[in-house]
């Protein structure tokens, strides 16, 4: 091996009691799904590749640009203009030659998300879309994987070990709030970023080695405009009794009653051509305004929060189906933060 004896790589995390060639040996053997190869992915995937995972599986549909590069220190000058998921695995592979790494080159979502979930030892939610982040819980949950899902806004975020053996981000986040922002629409740190990346690629390590207490059924909030830290554990939290799920576009069907959210100027071509076009204003503002007796309710809107919304309300008097659909969710990644 270049760069030295191949007996000695992980030889500093292996004198540790709670890694030890035993769980030196479990990390080779991982099968690792990281979602999101940006601020978050960054470090998370370095720190993953650089302790000896076997197997990692790369997905993000974005190329690398200029405004990345204050806090995706993985990338350079260089990598302008290529996909974030083809940079980092050349970045990864010189890095570690040992660790075998598959790219996918297209965002995630609620058509591709199942296969590429299964067969995975734990999945890391890097994405910061809460779209996304529902949709790996949804998947994670009914599999019996832990996922590790993080998110930073700002000079603060959070990470939080879930599913598995542990209840799902929805019985820590049941609710979406009011309105939410984006690292592109109110900005965000690199070295909080980091931070919060280089702690969630650790909490996805001590899963994989059985570290005690476990990561999973804990959270831990991070403050660093006040240079605070806190946290708790959730292991006894109710999973709420409805679930508002996300669908692909290619799901809708004919007998679906579909709003569209999106006005012609965000969307000039609908999510499906029969979609009734309002606001989430003139909906909520209609007597009753319900589906067919049998029939499914989609909303969709670009990241998801107004389909939420719209969908709240109807639930409030219609007990029927409702799906929601993050039509533009990959674009611009949204989702709110504690």
């Amino acid at each position: 091996m270049a760069g030295g004896d191949a007996m000695s790589r992980y030889i500093r995390q292996e004198t540790l009691v709670d890694v030890g060639k035993a769980g030196q040996e479990r990390l080779r053997a991982a099968r690792v799904l990281v979602v999101g190869a940006g601020g978050l992915g960054t470090p998370v995937l370095q720190y993953l590749a650089g302790a000896g995972i076997g197997h990692l599986t790369l997905v993000d549909g974005d190329h690398v640009t200029l405004s990345n590069l204050h806090r995706q220190v993985l990338f350079r000058e260089t990598d302008i203009g290529a996909l974030k998921v083809e940079a980092a695995a050349e970045s990864l592979r010189r890095l570690n030659a040992e660790c075998e790494i598959h790219t996918v080159p297209q965002p995630l979502d609620p058509e591709n998300a199942p296969q590429l979930v299964a067969g995975s030892t734990i999945v890391l939610d890097c994405a910061d879309s809460f779209a996304v982040s529902y949709i790996l819980s949804d998947i994670c949950r009914a599999a019996g994987i832990p996922l590790i899902s993080a998110s930073v806004l700002g000079f603060a975020g959070y990470v939080g070990g879930f599913c598995g053996t542990a209840p799902s981000l929805r019985a820590v986040f049941p609710d979406l709030p009011d309105r939410t922002a984006s690292c592109a629409t109110a900005g965000v740190m690199g070295p909080t970023v980091g931070l919060i990346g280089a702690a969630q690629a650790q909490m996805a390590l001590g899963c994989l080695i059985g570290q005690s207490p476990s990561p999973l059924g804990q959270l831990i909030s991070f403050d660093m405009h006040s240079f605070r830290t806190g946290g708790f554990r959730f292991d006894t939290a109710p999973e709420p009794d409805a679930e508002l799920g996300f669908i692909a576009a290619s799901a809708i069907t004919a007998s679906d009653f579909v709003v569209e959210l999106r006005d012609e100027t965000e969307a000039p071509t609908p999510v499906a051509p029969f979609a009734q076009r309002m606001t989430v204003g003139q909906f909520t503002q209609q007597q009753n305004a319900a589906p067919n007796t049998g029939a499914r309710a989609v909303f969709a809107c670009r990241s998801g929060l107004r389909a939420w919304q719209a969908a709240t309300h109807l639930r409030s008097y219609w007990a029927g189906e409702i799906s929601l659909v993050a039509a533009g969710d990959t674009v611009q990644p949204e989702r709110p933060t504690t």
